[in-house]
C-alpha cells in the first residue's frame, strides 16, 4: 500500500475531511488532495506530523511493504477509532452517482407538486368570492386537485426511494472507498461545482423574489377594490417557490452525493451521527407540522394565510438541526 492510500485510510478512520486534515497540518486542502491522488508527496515534517496525529509510525507511512498497523493511542488521546468502515468499490460509487443523476430532477419535481398543490384551491376560492363559480364547486375542484398533486408527489418519492434505498448507508455509516474513488468523485465535484452552485443561487433568488408579486399585487388590488382576488397572488408565490426549490434540489442533491462519497460537509462521521438524530426528530416533527397546516386551513378556510406554517416550520427545523449537529461536533 502506497503513502497516498495510507493517508486516505487513516484520515477516514478518524472521520476527517481533507479540509480538516489540512488544517491540522497547516497546509491547503489542495495539498492534501495531491498527496492522496499521488500527484505529490508531503515533506518529512508533514510525514512526522501525520504519524503523530494518526497514532502510527513513520515506517508504516513511508514503507510500501507495511500494509497495516494498529494505531497506538494513549488513554488520554483525543481521537478514538471508529467502527469498521463499509467498503465502497469504484463500480458501486459510479452506480450511485448515476442513480442520483437520474432521480434528482424527479425528486425536485415531486417536491414542486407538493408545494403548488394548494394553488388551484386558492384560485378557485377567489373565483367563488367573485361570484364566477359556486363555493361548493370551487372547493370541490380545488381540494380534489390538492390531493391529486400530493398523491403524485408521494408516488414519485416512493418510486425514487426504491432506486436510492440501497445507498442509504452512505448517509449513516462510515465508509472506506476503494483506490481511485476519491479522485474520481473529487474531479466530478470540481467539474460540476459552478453549475451546481449556480442552480442553488438561482433557486434561492427565485424564492426570495417570490414575495414581490404578492406585495405589489396586494397594493394594486387594494387600489382598485379587488381584495377578494388576493388568494390568487399566493398561488403565484407558491408557483415561484416551487420553481426555486426545483433549482435548489437539483444543485444541492448532486453536491450532497459527492460529499457522501467523500465524507465531507454534512456527511463526516460526526455529521452522520447527527443526521440519525435529526431523522428521528423529523419523522415526528413534519407530520405534526402538516397536521397543523391542514387543521388550520380547513377550519378557517384561509389558505392565503395558513401557508405561513411552512416557512416557520422550515426555520424552526433548521435551528433544531443546526443545534443537534453542533452538539455532536
Amino acid at each position: 500500500m502506497i503513502l497516498a492510500d495510507k493517508i486516505i485510510n487513516e484520515r477516514k478512520k478518524l472521520g476527517w475531511s481533507q479540509e480538516e486534515l489540512a488544517e491540522k497540518l497547516d497546509v491547503s486542502r489542495q495539498s492534501v488532495s495531491k498527496w492522496e491522488s499521488a500527484q505529490s508527496a508531503p515533506d518529512l515534517n508533514r510525514v512526522l506530523k501525520m504519524a503523530e496525529i494518526f497514532g502510527v509510525s513513520t515506517d508504516y507511512l513511508l514503507k510500501d511493504d507495511i500494509d497495516s498497523q494498529e494505531p497506538k493511542y494513549s488513554a488520554d488521546d483525543q481521537f478514538e477509532t471508529e467502527k469498521e468502515a463499509r467498503a465502497v468499490s469504484m463500480e458501486e460509487a459510479s452506480s450511485y452517482l448515476s442513480v442520483v443523476e437520474q432521480v434528482t430532477s424527479r425528486i425536485a419535481f415531486g417536491v414542486g407538486l407538493c408545494i403548488i398543490s394548494p394553488a388551484l384551491l386558492l384560485v378557485m376560492t377567489d373565483l367563488a368570492n367573485a361570484g364566477t363559480v359556486s363555493e361548493w364547486l370551487a372547493f370541490s375542484i380545488g381540494l380534489a386537485m390538492l390531493f391529486i398533486l400530493i398523491a403524485c408527489g408521494v408516488l414519485i418519492f416512493v418510486l425514487v426511494g426504491r432506486r436510492t434505498n440501497p445507498y442509504e448507508y452512505l448517509e449513516k455509516e462510515a465508509i472506506d472507498t476503494a483506490y481511485g474513488v476519491d479522485g474520481m468523485v473529487r474531479e466530478l465535484k470540481e467539474k460540476n461545482d459552478r453549475k451546481n452552485t449556480l442552480n442553488i443561487a438561482i433557486g434561492v433568488a427565485i424564492c426570495i423574489i417570490s414575495a414581490i408579486p404578492l406585495i405589489i399585487g396586494e397594493l394594486l388590488l387594494s387600489e382598485i377594490g379587488k381584495e377578494d382576488l388576493s388568494s390568487s397572488l399566493v398561488a403565484v408565490l407558491l408557483l415561484m417557490v416551487a420553481i426555486g426549490v426545483y433549482f435548489i434540489i437539483n444543485g444541492a442533491s448532486r453536491i450532497g452525493a459527492y460529499n457522501k462519497l467523500l465524507q465531507e460537509g454534512d456527511y463526516t462521521v460526526e455529521g452522520k451521527k447527527a443526521s440519525i438524530t435529526v431523522d428521528k426528530f423529523a419523522s415526528v416533527y413534519w407530520p405534526i407540522a402538516t397536521a397543523v397546516y391542514l387543521i388550520w386551513s380547513f377550519t378557517t378556510n384561509d389558505w392565503g394565510t395558513t401557508w405561513i406554517v411552512w416557512p416557520i416550520a422550515g426555520v424552526l427545523f433548521g435551528c433544531v438541526s443546526g443545534a443537534v449537529k453542533n452538539f455532536h461536533k
